[in-house]
C-alpha cells in the first residue's frame, strides 16, 4: 500500500471512530435506543441520513442491546427523482427497507407561491406520513439525520426570527405522544459528516424542492456558524454545551422560574446567580476537556 493510501486510510479510520464515538455518546446520554427497539432510519438520500444509517448499522453489531433497523424513504414524486438509487444501495448492503410513495411535491408546489420557502409545508407533510407509517410497522424509535450544526442553526433561527430559546432536542416525544424521535448525530459536526460521506462515496440524491432555493434563512445561519467556526475554533462546541447547561433563574421566562415569588432568605436555588463578591473564573482546562469529550477526541 502506498504512503498516500495508508495516510488516507488512517484519516478515515480516525474519522469513523470519532463519529461512532459521538453517536454512541448521544445514544447513551439520552437513552435513545433500548433493548428490543425497532428503529426506523429515515433515509432522504442526503449525506446526513446515509451517514446515520451506516453508523447505526456498525454500532448494531457491537451494542450491548439488541435492536432492529429498517430504512425508510419517502418518495415525494419530485420530477427527475432517481427512484432506483436507494433500493439498489440498500439491497447491496442487505438492509430491510420500505419506499413510501406520496406525491407531496405537487401539493407543495400548488400551495406555496413561486419563490417562497417550501420547507415548512414539505416537512409537515413528510413528518405526518412517516409518523403514520411508523405506527403501522410497529416502530418504537424514528431516527432522523439532524446533526449538531442543524441543532445550532435551528437555535439561532428561533432566536433571530421566532423570539424563542428553542432548538432541536436529541430525543423528542411527538405531539400526539405516539412516536419517539431520536437524533443520534446530535453530537456530530457537519464537516465530519461531509468528509465521511466523501470517503464512503454514498450515492447522494439532491433535493430539488428545497436544496435549490436561494436566500433561505437557514443558509444564512449556516454561513454565520461556519464563519465563527473558522475564525473562533471551539466556539460552536461551547454554544452547543450551553444548550446542555440551562439556568432558568438566569433567564426571564416566568413560566419556568418563579420570579414573582422570590423572597429574601428563601431557599437557595441550584442555579442561583454567583454572588458579586465571588468572581466568575473561567477554567480553561475544564473547557478544553469538555470540548474534547464532545468531539470524541479525548484520550
Amino acid at each position: 500500500m502506498s504512503d498516500t493510501r495508508s495516510k488516507t486510510r488512517t484519516q478515515f479510520n480516525k474519522l469513523q471512530k470519532r463519529l461512532r464515538h459521538n453517536v454512541g455518546d448521544a445514544i447513551a446520554d439520552y437513552n435513545m435506543i433500548e433493548n428490543g427497539d425497532k428503529v426506523m432510519v429515515c433515509l432522504s438520500g442526503g449525506k446526513d441520513s446515509f451517514t446515520l444509517l451506516d453508523i447505526l448499522l456498525n454500532l448494531q453489531k457491537t451494542a450491548p442491546v439488541e435492536f432492529e433497523i429498517i430504512a425508510v424513504n419517502l418518495d415525494q414524486k419530485q420530477p427527475g427523482f432517481p427512484e432506483h438509487v436507494l433500493p439498489e444501495y440498500l439491497e447491496s448492503i442487505g438492509v430491510p427497507y420500505h419506499i413510501i410513495e406520496r406525491d407531496t411535491y405537487s401539493v407543495v408546489k400548488r400551495v406555496i407561491p413561486e419563490g417562497a420557502t417550501t420547507c415548512g409545508l414539505c416537512s409537515r407533510l413528510r413528518r405526518g406520513i412517516l409518523y403514520g407509517f411508523a405506527e403501522e410497522q410497529g416502530v418504537t424509535k424514528i431516527a432522523l439525520g439532524h446533526h449538531r450544526d442543524d441543532i445550532l442553526e435551528t437555535f439561532f433561527l428561533n432566536i433571530f426570527y421566532g423570539g424563542k430559546l428553542k432548538a432541536m432536542p436529541p430525543k423528542l416525544l411527538s405531539d400526539d405522544k405516539r412516536n419517539i424521535v431520536i437524533r443520534p448525530l446530535a453530537y456530530c459536526r457537519e464537516k465530519d459528516i461531509e468528509r465521511f460521506s466523501a470517503f464512503k462515496d454514498f450515492p447522494i440524491i439532491p433535493c430539488n424542492l428545497c436544496g435549490s432555493q436561494e436566500n433561505l434563512q437557514r443558509k444564512a445561519m449556516k454561513q454565520m456558524l461556519r464563519g465563527w467556526d473558522k475564525q473562533f475554533p471551539g466556539r460552536l462546541e461551547t454554544i452547543f454545551t450551553s444548550l446542555q447547561n440551562i439556568a432558568p433563574s438566569q433567564l426571564a421566562d416566568a413560566q419556568l422560574f418563579d420570579f414573582a415569588g422570590l423572597q429574601r432568605g428563601g431557599p437557595v436555588e441550584e442555579d442561583a446567580p454567583v454572588p458579586l463578591e465571588q468572581p466568575v473564573i473561567f477554567d480553561r482546562n475544564f473547557a478544553k476537556a469538555r470540548t474534547a469529550a464532545i468531539l470524541g477526541t479525548a484520550e
